[in-house]
């Protein structure tokens, strides 16, 4: 027979627990969750859900407006362009060009500005302040500016802006990791560990970290939204992915030659990068709102 309590215990949820249902209980973050969610099966699906190839040409459909037109065809539900390439599976593979692409900079760059701000934060004396003032001063420079720099030395082409980007992003996690391991090493919780015996990769891993990879969690996915951007703004100033590639913004430089004709071609893949780009900040601004109330 199991044993009856006879005394009530509250259950205290976790701090990670209560953000997420911090989390979920925004409903802008919410939406934006979902839509990032529904973006990552368009990148992974995408080539199999197309209709078309995304270099496919058909001479006799050009400049097709989008289904609800009343020239438009059910075919090409989202038009063609000047070339009779269906834009709606030129959406769907620009996806991995554009989100993906962006996916995997973050990843690198968080990689390589987790080594650095790591070893800068729990250094102390003429290696940290020479490490710190060096972060500040590549973050003085725009991401897309020296993305841009970046580019003029190695030359356009996908492969070139994947590392222009990611050294770009690198200095802006490094510091924010650097900067929130010194803070959190002068709490007197750290001070408690090491005067218990541990060491400083103990410290460093048991200690400071569980209460830094939150913030970690925010600024890569505001990043994601800057990768994004910044990959859209080089494949518009011909220096990102080159033509006939499906890039988000490589197809609205593409289409501006007919922007009066065919608004659509400029339009819809506009629409595609702002809807992106909101969904990810939508996303982070909920992380950053619920976790203020844990913090305090």
């Amino acid at each position: 027979m199991p044993q009856l309590s006879i005394y009530q215990e509250d259950h205290i949820p976790s701090p990670s627990r209560r953000l997420w249902q911090a989390f979920f209980a925004n409903p802008f973050a919410l939406i934006g969750f979902w839509s990032v969610v529904f973006l990552l099966i368009i990148a992974v699906f995408g080539p199999l859900i197309a209709p078309y190839s995304p270099e496919m040409q058909q001479p006799k459909a050009t400049l097709l407006p989008p289904s609800w037109d009343p020239a438009g065809t059910v075919e090409h539900f989202l038009g063609t362009d000047d070339l009779g390439r269906d834009i709606f599976s030129r959406l769907l593979y620009g996806a991995q060009l554009t989100f993906g692409m962006a996916l995997f900079i973050v990843v690198t760059a968080l990689a390589l500005g987790f080594i650095i701000g790591a070893l800068s934060g729990m250094t102390r004396g003429l290696k940290s302040s020479v490490l710190s003032h060096l972060l500040d001063a590549l973050l003085s420079i725009p991401s897309l500016l020296m993305a841009i720099l970046v580019v003029a030395v190695t030359g356009p082409g996908l492969d070139n802006i994947f590392w222009a980007i990611g050294l770009a992003l690198t200095p802006q996690f490094a510091h924010a990791i650097h900067q929130a391991i010194h803070e959190e090493l002068q709490k007197e919780y750290v001070t408690a560990a090491r005067l218990d015996g541990a060491n400083t990769l103990q410290i460093f891993w048991y200690v400071i970290m569980p209460n830094v990879w939150d913030r970690v969690i925010i600024q890569a996915t505001l990043a994601i939204s800057a990768a994004i951007l910044d990959i859209a703004a080089l494949g518009f100033l011909g220096l990102g992915a080159q033509a006939p590639s499906p890039e988000w913004g490589a197809m609205v430089a593409q289409g501006v030659d007919n922007l009066l004709t065919a608004p659509w071609l400029v339009n819809l893949p506009g629409i595609a990068i702002l809807f992106t780009v909101l969904a990810i900040n939508l996303v982070g601004d909920g992380l950053r709102s619920a976790l203020t109330p844990i913090r305090n």
